[in-house]
């Protein structure tokens, strides 16, 4: 045994004739680890102490009670030890301190991309030097930020972009590339959005959107308020933006068919060289309630069932049809709330029940829009 404990940990020795006292090093990824541990004269684990030096502490935190349970367990030093090894295998895997150390070069190569493309473009970096977020502006004003992550071979190696868009953020990087060719391509990738971040900004100036709360530039969805029931949900496409977009009506049938009739017959009349919420007007025949004529609070109805107007993410975007109901409900709340009457039936994921407010009919399919 003590042959095989010498074998395995070779730096690690006795330092008293009675062999209760081991100093040295484990071997663990080629990295050496000191430790101290003092035996009681019977040689038992169980009343063993374990003295590490403050780099092996620092990689053991978090992990202390699970060696001091191997230590407790382990039949002799060597099964612990080879427990102990197993441990700093796995801490040390999930650590940064593997990754390797980018060479001064690297550094100084940083550095000097900065000077040139300016340092005034420049929003945070992390204290790794590995991370930069570079602040952008398009020809209309509008504020927008490339994060860039650089790997430890920059710049032979191609970094990882992403920026608040709603295309994929494609970038071309060569060995000669530096921060500058990649701040012009991200420019140029802003300037060809900008005909749709406008389409999308007129919607928000001129109506009541309901989704997303707090649009991001990424974002291609609008949820419009036409009535205290009804709105319109529009997806625009950030490549051909004035093209006619996924349009969605929703809200209770009385209010929302004639609409779904007026689309259907006006679509011959959406004008590509128009905005999304020109055509929108035209083929609606409609004006949308905006900021100047209405208050958000008009279309900000509580749900029926919860009594709130937000519930996580969604908003009521179920409403019953009596036109003299009409109460609002969130998808989500209908749903259980008509399942778990005795008298509703059920056909896959749609249930069929009754208004809680005027017992009418009605019927929600979870996770779709009706």
């Amino acid at each position: 045994m003590e042959s095989s404990l010498v074998k395995e940990n070779p730096l690690l020795l006795p330092f008293d004739v009675e062999k209760t006292i081991y100093d040295g090093f484990v071997t663990v990824q080629e990295r050496d680890f000191r430790l101290r541990i003092l035996l009681p004269p019977d040689r038992q684990l169980k009343k063993a102490k374990l003295h590490c030096s403050w780099h092996l502490r620092h990689l053991l935190r978090g992990s202390e009670h699970i060696v001091k349970q191997r230590l407790q367990q382990s039949t002799n030093l060597e099964s612990f030890l080879l427990e102990l090894k197993t441990i700093l295998e796995v801490v040390l895997k999930g650590r940064s301190e593997c990754s390797s150390i980018p060479p001064p070069q690297y550094y100084s190569q940083l550095i000097s991309e900065m000077e040139t493309l300016g340092w005034n473009k420049l929003l945070f970096i992390d204290t790794h030097f590995k991370t930069l977020r570079l602040t952008a502006q398009d020809s209309a004003g509008r504020q927008h930020a490339l994060t860039v992550k650089l790997k430890s071979k920059h710049p032979a190696e191609a970094p990882e972009c992403s920026a608040d868009l709603p295309l994929p953020l494609a970038l071309t990087w060569t060995q000669q590339s530096t921060l500058e060719h990649l701040y012009s391509q991200f420019l140029l990738v802003l300037e060809s959005l900008t005909e749709f971040w406008e389409i999308l900004d007129e919607i928000d100036l001129n109506t009541w959107v309901l989704e997303p709360e707090k649009p991001s530039r990424s974002d291609t969805m609008r949820r419009i308020a036409i009535g205290s029931n009804a709105s319109i949900r529009v997806e625009v496409d950030p490549r051909h933006p004035k093209m006619l977009p996924e349009c969605c009506l929703l809200g209770a049938e009385h209010i929302v068919t004639p609409l779904r009739n007026k689309l259907n017959s006006n679509m011959h009349l959406w004008n590509p060289d128009s905005s999304v919420l020109f055509n929108l007007r035209d083929v609606l025949e409609i004006e949308f309630p905006s900021p100047a004529t209405h208050e958000k609070s008009d279309f900000s109805v509580e749900c029926g069932i919860c009594y709130s107007y937000r519930l996580e993410d969604a908003i009521p975007d179920q409403v019953c049809n009596d036109p003299r109901c009409g109460q609002p409900f969130h998808q989500a709340c209908l749903y259980e709330w008509l399942r778990a009457l005795p008298s509703s039936r059920q056909s896959f994921n749609v249930v069929f029940g009754e208004c809680p407010y005027c017992s009418k009919p009605i019927t929600v399919k979870m996770s779709t829009h009706t």
